[in-house]
């Protein structure tokens, strides 16, 4: 090859890398407000998916296991007001003369976080709720005989993460929310609700069916709020109206203009839309603090049990569902671990790969962080290691933290295995899968999930998926073609190896979780 040949093909491959040059100074910009658990960020996008400004500000999560507490977790809603109010401004500065060029925003948050406010002065009445308070898991069980029904009506298995048990508990247990509601001036619902009236200047009371359908009160058959939902969780319909995910919910003060909200939807419904147009044949997975597993859907499905019916997106002409499993201990799993042991394990995750795994003797971790979500639905396990090995001295599990460490990692590949596979019975056309977030920069993790499925996985380099498939959708007004969207060219690829040590372990595995399924049964 001539130099001339190797110039112009390096000039190829960066150009590739690069993707598509914006096509004038004056094409629109698209704003994403992601609020997530750690900090409310807004990032600007161009048409292409590239980021060209980008704002965050942090928030407090309050976890009161130190009271006695472990199951409650909460937000102070001022402050996440507050947090975005800044990260908007921030962002709007940093775009200078630019700013004019932002067309639209639009806004993604935590599913399943609630909370009540005043509907005239639009004071918060409650905390927010996080969606990993689980304060009222006794009413989740006293319902138990109408299980089936709630699973059939939501298309969700029963569980305190949603919302419809914690704002039965504000109700119960908050004097200032029974109060409003006896003045008929009670509003409550999703966090994106409250949101929208906060930030927005006609301070609209709207929900997406993304957010609604996480309170386990809303109905994907009739698009609304279920009276029979309503009345079993012994909930008032004090919820927002509802309309579609691409909806213009209101205009958004930024800098000194306004501009059209256009999309409002949750973090993980947003994240498939991240790489542009959804592709059938893929299974979605973003690895965060929990670990959630999309598959999209031709059509909806009568039954998705003992897995999740989610809506992905929705307009006036239709309604986008996929298949989703969810595992509670990601991220937080390994802080667990990181709490107990003093091990840092973003280093040790991040370095971790097969060749050195092959040489350890690895525990089985049984990951009750936060419960275990689908597909065995376990809301109280201890989380704990387990020798393999009888005559194994128990020291020796708690003392070796690099294998402590392949465990937890192992365990939440398990946890997403449960779920795809059961996903690869229903569609047996997934042929890949693509992973995202924070935790996705374990590559041990990444190699046992193509090990275990089959499958190759692709590794996402870009870290705010939320932020990039919400501005997708901005840019496209939910319609799913991709156009000119930039797909991720830095990403990595894993592809299958054989691994019979870890198909070992991951059958052991299976046996304990099949146990502690048989105990609660």
């Amino acid at each position: 090859m001539s130099d001339f040949e190797a110039l112009t093909e390096g000039l190829r491959e960066l150009a590739t890398e690069l993707g598509p040059i914006p096509r004038t100074e004056h094409s629109p910009l698209w704003l994403a407000l992601d609020q997530g658990g750690h900090a409310s960020r807004a990032i600007v996008f161009d048409s292409s998916g590239r980021q060209v400004a980008r704002a965050f500000a942090p928030i407090n999560t309050r976890h009161y296991a130190h009271e006695g507490h472990d199951d409650r977790v909460e937000h102070d809603p001022e402050e996440i007001v507050q947090s975005l109010r800044t990260a908007i401004d921030d962002v709007a500065v940093s775009l200078g003369a630019d700013i004019d060029r932002v067309h639209a925003a639009g806004l993604a948050t935590q599913r399943s976080s609630i909370m009540c406010w005043h509907s005239q002065s639009g004071a918060a009445l409650s905390p927010v709720l996080s969606w990993q308070d689980r304060r009222n898991a006794e009413l989740i069980e006293q319902l138990r005989a109408h299980h089936a029904e709630i699973q059939q009506l939501t298309g969700l298995m029963p569980s305190a993460h949603y919302g419809a048990s914690k704002l039965r508990w504000c109700m119960d247990h908050l004097v200032e929310v029974r109060t409003a509601f006896a003045a008929e001036q009670l509003h409550f619902g999703p966090l994106s609700t409250y949101l929208l009236q906060a930030l927005l200047i006609e301070r609209p009371h709207l929900v997406d069916p993304a957010n609604a359908s996480r309170t386990l009160l809303w109905s994907p058959a009739s698009g609304d709020w279920s009276p029979r939902l309503l009345e079993l969780f012994g909930v008032p319909n004090c919820l927002p109206r509802n309309v579609p995910t691409a909806h213009h919910y209101g205009l958004l003060p930024f800098g000194s203009r306004h501009i059209p909200l256009t999309i409002c939807t949750g973090d993980q419904a947003a994240v498939p839309f991240a790489n542009g147009a959804l592709d059938e044949e893929c299974i979605y997975i973003n690895l965060g603090t929990g670990a959630f597993a999309l598959a999209p859907l031709k059509q909806d499905l009568p039954t998705a049990a003992p897995l999740l019916r989610s809506v992905l997106c929705s307009n006036d002409q239709q309604l986008t569902y996929a298949l989703e499993g969810t595992v509670n201990g990601g991220a937080s799993a390994l802080q667990w671990l990181a709490e107990r042991s003093g091990l840092d394990v973003r280093r040790g995750s991040e370095a971790l790969q097969r060749a050195q795994v092959a040489a350890l003797s690895v525990p089985l971790f049984i990951n009750g962080i936060g419960g275990v979500g689908s597909p065995y639905w376990l809301p109280r396990v201890e989380s704990r290691f387990v020798s393999q090995d009888e005559t194994a001295a128990l020291h020796h599990i708690a003392d070796n933290d690099i294998e402590q460490l392949v465990a937890v990692i192992e365990s939440i590949a398990f946890l997403l295995m449960a779920n795809i596979e059961l996903m690869q019975k229903q569609l047996p056309q997934l042929q890949h899968i693509v992973v995202g977030g924070g935790l996705s920069s374990s590559r041990y993790l990444c190699e046992c999930l193509a090990d275990l499925s089959g499958l190759p996985v692709t590794r996402l380099a870009e870290t705010e998926l939320t932020a990039k498939g919400l501005a997708f959708l901005v840019a496209h007004r939910g319609i799913t073609h991709s156009g000119d969207w930039l797909r991720d060219a830095r990403s990595s690829e894993f592809e299958p190896q054989l691994a019979g040590a870890l198909q070992q372990r991951q059958q052991q595995w299976r046996l304990e979780m099949a146990a502690l399924q048989q105990r609660r049964d």
